[in-house]
């Protein structure tokens, strides 16, 4: 990455019911009301899990965060959408993604501008 840290700053976290299978350092989306799962291939996501319990994820909504990517992306704004394992990537061919602040990157992992 590089020598300047953007951890937590402007980070607003919510916490939301959450579905089987959610972990810690992937992207969601809202599947009801008050819940989120995780993103299919091209799904916007709505923030980052930062933890799990008993059913529940505490989700970094706004601010930088630390997300996993395919490969290595430029800094700058850049245009990418949920990779369906996880992570963000950009979008598929015909398909659009959602602008983000790329900070830093570096090789599989990136910290964006929620």
């Amino acid at each position: 990455m590089c020598k300047v840290s953007f951890e937590g700053i402007g980070a607003r976290t919510a916490t939301f019911a959450c579905e089987d299978g959610v972990k810690a350092g992937q992207v969601v989306k809202i599947t009801g009301p008050g819940k989120v799962g995780a993103c299919a291939a091209g799904d916007r996501p709505c923030g980052v899990v930062q933890s799990v319990r008993d059913g529940f994820a505490a989700v970094q909504v706004s601010g930088f965060a630390t997300v996993a990517v395919d490969g290595t992306l430029a800094g700058g704004w850049v245009s990418l959408a949920a990779d369906g394992t996880g992570g963000m990537a950009a979008p598929g061919a015909g398909k659009t993604g959602t602008e983000y602040l790329v900070a830093a990157a570096d090789s599989g992992s990136a910290v964006l501008l929620l």
